[in-house]
């Protein structure tokens, strides 16, 4: 038993890194593949479409630090808590960023037929954004109680 809590200890570590880099790779791909599209039918703006299209990359980032902060020694007193905190705020940040990635593409293709309202068709990917923040943060305060495992 004690050696499936150690391994959901390890899993629960990666977890933030792995899941929010998945979303991230999807995010941008979706909203990449709206900014080529832009490219193709307009005449100005690719930088535009190649700024939104990365940001949903940033949950990669809050990931990597989420992996750092819960780096630590794992036992059986504080796998369960590592596990659910990585697992958790790693399907948070995966899928903040897949519909991040969709709202980038909706505000290219807004962009592309109204340039003058891009700076105000990004405001939705930011609130999703925010919300990718919260698990972050959230992750980073709920990890300082995990015990640490005696060396």
């Amino acid at each position: 038993m004690i050696e499936i809590m150690l391994v959901l200890g390890w899993l629960g570590l990666y977890a933030p890194m792995a899941l929010g880099a998945i979303g991230s790779i999807i995010g941008c791909a979706i909203a990449g593949q709206a900014a080529i599209g832009a490219m193709l039918d307009t005449e100005s703006g690719y930088g535009r479409y190649v700024g939104v299209s990365a940001m949903p990359s940033s949950q990669v980032i809050y990931g990597i630090v989420i992996m750092f902060t819960l780096n630590r020694p794992i036992a059986g007193d504080n796998a369960a808590g590592i596990f659910a905190i990585g697992l958790l705020s790693g399907f948070a940040l995966l899928f903040s960023a897949v519909y991040q990635g969709q709202c980038c593409a909706s505000a290219i293709h807004a962009a592309k037929a109204k340039p003058e309202i891009f700076g105000l068709s990004i405001a939705p990917a930011a609130i999703v954004e925010g919300f990718a923040v919260f698990a972050f943060i959230f992750a980073l305060v709920i990890s300082a109680g995990i015990a640490q495992a005696p060396v």
